[in-house]
């Protein structure tokens, strides 16, 4: 054959034919604005969105959930069910390569759940009926528990932060309370470490080795099928100056374009908005019950009088055809919705709220609440909250950053004079506040709980309860006490529910409806 080719061009150059190379196909980049800048990159260590993004880029799950919300596998085979319920057996499934090219084995996957598990709050409780995990050999581990419950496809198919990702076990061996600094994934991109600016761009590649599986895609399981060379995400936090870049061609997607601009995107023949019931919502108030005035939970309790849901939604996204005011803790138009226990609540009633400060002997002691500035959804949350809290009587100190500094910050159980906090703001996608398990501020281990840190075995006992119940309808009645519960204790607030769709090209094809943005399946038509 070489012979061949040889004689070939050889007669090629005697009768003074140019061969002309052939050229390397052009890459094709997708540019995207994401809702927040990067500058975290350890999807355990935060809940951050835009860290869980980052996360399902580089790495990958045992389990997911297809766009109706069936729970299917991913880097998993199979996996079999003791007759008892109290075994569970995960077989991984052929040709999983990290990103240095060593095989993923069963020892990497125990880590990496034992490391989302002592963070995650869903991953917790799932862990309190967990006697052991073990591995079989080098591709079958199982979990064996003490008592049955739906929690394990449940947390190892979790949607939103904390995500399982799976990583290497020298990387998930890590401490879950520092952050890592080996990002070798087995997902269908790979981090370009050395072309991260943050504040510029964050760049993934397409991970060649990675193999799909065969099935179509659909939310966040199937066929990861990567169709573009290279995943670009371009720091701009103007919102304005975003909306006019994709206009303009100069990037194909906007994860979240300002809600008052989506008025001029629809008039763009070249734009798509994608609105999906996926995509909604919940804003929330989260207070630290670690320091004065929120360690007293009767000064909580007052907020639920202060604040209105309506305030909140028209300062930040300010179009009635994307907002709902909603006193469910767990999300309208979902199984455990409810209104129980909300009666006279959330209408700013000052008077009652004023009442409450007294009760409670509140001293004046100066609320310090973090408001995110660069972050259009969430800029507006604080000073409404200042407002109604000062109207009810508590002196606040609102003190303005970005949010990934709000977010390093919140960490912190410092006392809020000395670099630490009482208060902050932010938004949950549905898929995350849509039971008592998976609604990670209602954790209330104390120490083991997120950044706020509440503390109630009563709580935790609900929680329990309903980890353990299989029928729905006493899961609704265990929903309702919970709720009820968190009332009396608060460790989070419901300030209203919204839509935020995606902006893209219409030339970008593919895009998937799921919880989370993700960027396989995606390509770029010409």
């Amino acid at each position: 054959m070489h012979v061949f080719r040889n004689v070939i061009l050889a007669a090629a150059c005697a009768s003074g034919l140019a061969l002309a190379a052939t050229p390397a196909p052009a890459q094709t980049t997708l540019r995207a604005v994401m809702h927040s800048d990067l500058k975290i990159v350890d999807p355990i260590w935060t809940t951050a969105y835009i860290v869980r993004n980052h996360g399902y880029m580089i790495y990958d799950t045992l389990l997911a959930q297809d766009e109706k919300g069936a729970i299917k596998p991913q880097m998993v085979e199979k996996y079999d069910t003791a007759a008892d319920g109290k075994s569970y057996t995960f077989t991984l499934r052929d040709g999983l390569l990290w990103h240095d090219g060593k095989p993923v084995t069963s020892e990497d996957c125990i880590a990496s759940i034992k490391r989302w598990a002592a963070k995650d709050a869903l991953g917790q409780k799932m862990m309190s009926f967990v006697d052991s995990i073990d591995a079989v050999d080098a591709k079958t581990f199982t979990i064996k528990l003490k008592e049955p419950t739906g929690l394990v496809l449940l947390g190892l198919s979790k949607p939103s932060s904390n995500v399982p990702f799976m990583m290497p076990k020298r990387v998930a061996d890590t401490d879950p309370n520092k952050q890592i600094d080996d990002f070798t994934g087995s997902g269908p991109f790979v981090f370009a470490k050395d072309e991260w600016k943050p504040g510029d761009k964050t760049v993934y590649v397409k991970f060649d080795k990675y193999k799909p599986r065969s099935e179509p895609a659909s939310g966040l399981a199937g066929g990861k099928v990567v169709k573009v060379d290279r995943v670009e995400w371009r720091a701009i936090s103007d919102a304005q100056q975003a909306v006019n870049a994709l206009s303009k061609g100069e990037i194909d997607f906007v994860e979240q374009p300002s809600h008052d601009l989506l008025g001029t995107l629809k008039k763009d023949p070249n734009v798509e908005i994608v609105v999906s019931p996926m995509l909604k919502a919940q804003y929330v108030f989260r207070p630290n019950t670690l320091h004065k005035p929120f360690d007293n939970p009767k000064i909580r309790q007052a907020l639920w009088y202060a604040f209105n849901q309506e305030d909140f939604l028209m300062a930040t996204v300010g179009d009635e055809n994307y907002i709902k005011p909603c006193k469910a803790l767990f999300i309208c138009d979902t199984p455990m919705a409810s209104t129980k226990g909300m009666e006279g609540l959330l209408g700013s009633n000052m008077k009652k709220a004023q009442e409450l400060l007294k009760e409670a002997g509140y001293d004046g002691t100066p609320v310090v609440l973090m408001q995110s500035t660069d972050l259009k959804a969430l800029t507006n949350l604080a000073p409404v909250a200042k407002s109604l809290m000062e109207k009810a009587g508590l002196k606040v100190d609102m003190q303005s950053m970005d949010w990934q500094t709000l977010v390093a910050r919140r960490s912190k159980k410092d006392a809020p004079d000395a670099g630490g906090w009482n208060a902050f703001l932010t938004a949950w996608v549905a898929a995350d506040v849509m039971n008592p398990v998976s609604t990670a501020y209602l954790n209330s281990a104390c120490e083991k709980a997120l950044f706020g840190w509440p503390c109630d075995t009563q709580m935790e006992k609900l929680r329990d309860d309903f980890a353990r119940e299989a029928d729905p309808a006493k899961q609704k009645a265990i929903a309702e006490a919970v709720q009820i519960r968190a009332i009396e204790t608060t460790p989070e607030i419901p300030v209203g529910e919204y839509l935020a769709p995606v902006a893209m090209r219409k030339n970008v094809k593919g895009f998937l409806i799921a919880p989370v943005p993700v960027f396989w399946n995606i390509e770029i038509a010409k």
